[in-house]
């Protein structure tokens, strides 16, 4: 499996153009705010919220998943800040890829939070619409990794194996006698996106069934919890991984999400009742 498209979908100069990565993570982002949207609407709340507040989500986000990857040490060769810090400007050039999620989710998350406060929303009500379109969002903007052939894994010999050109290629995998250029390699992306579609299908389904049970802020600690265990294992497969001591950073992350989530439903569930319109937490948001 190779991408069957060339990673610029329209060439605008011979230094610019529209790239699939691009388009994919915007798409993406459409179909999430379009989620939380609909939740938003189905609670008899203004959906236009959720437009209005877009521009600034994603900003932050992009701004968060770029200064991640940015900082990051990835191995294998990988392009991280031993490269940026000698080519600063590059840091701008999103569209090559390189953006690392769990800075988005910080992003993203604050910029969320800025727009509740400024228009007087409850923060964690917000928070819990835009979850699960997270989820759908990175399940799609998976794929640009795929058509820039970055983010795979490990040699396989699974029939769903990608075959990485050799400039794509990091060390070891870049010495070709030894895998050479039919070489299958694992296709982590594809692992993290099936991941995520089943990671939206779950909070949605939950969102939409447990109202009985559910304060609010439990999908955005649901999502704390899964996205991260997915990642977490999935992280084994990527040679590239910026490591800190025994761990991926990202593995490392993941592991204190985890912990968040689970710390905070239990907490405020020992708290309060079940009802999201008793939720203390709630409440001192809409009261500030």
């Amino acid at each position: 499996m190779t991408p069957p498209v060339d990673p610029i979908l329209i060439h605008l100069g011979p230094n610019f153009g529209i790239h699939w990565y691009g388009l994919l993570i915007t798409t993406g982002m459409v179909l999430g705010a379009a989620y939380a949207a609909w939740r938003a609407k189905v609670d008899e709340e203004n959906p236009e919220h959720v437009w209005n507040s877009l521009v600034l989500t994603a900003i932050f986000a992009i701004v968060g998943a770029r200064l991640y990857h940015a900082f990051s040490s990835p191995r294998g060769g990988g392009i991280g800040w031993a490269y940026y810090r000698q080519h600063p400007i590059e840091i701008l050039y999103v569209w090559q890829g390189g953006l690392g999620i769990y800075g988005a989710i910080v992003g993203g998350g604050l910029g969320l939070l800025i727009y509740a406060r400024r228009a007087g929303l409850r923060p964690l009500q917000w928070l819990d619409y835009a979850a699960p379109g997270l989820a759908i969002g990175q399940a799609i903007g998976r794929w640009g990794n795929f058509i820039n052939q970055e983010l795979y894994g490990p040699p396989t010999e699974l029939g769903w194996g990608l075959i990485i050109d050799a400039e794509h290629r990091i060390a070891p995998y870049d010495n070709l006698a030894q895998y050479p250029l039919d070489t299958l390699f694992h296709p982590t992306f594809l692992y993290e996106s099936i991941w995520c579609f089943l990671l939206f299908g779950m909070l949605a389904f939950v969102a939409h069934k447990g109202k009985a049970w559910l304060l609010e802020g439990d999908i955005v600690m649901g999502y704390l919890i899964g996205y991260p265990l997915g990642r977490f294992l999935i992280e084994y497969l990527r040679p590239d991984a910026w490591t800190i001591g025994p761990l991926a950073a990202a593995q490392w992350f993941a592991l204190g999400s985890i912990c968040v989530g689970v710390g905070g439903i239990i907490w405020r569930h020992t708290r309060s009742p079940a009802s999201g319109s008793s939720d203390p937490i709630a409440e001192q948001g809409a009261s500030s």
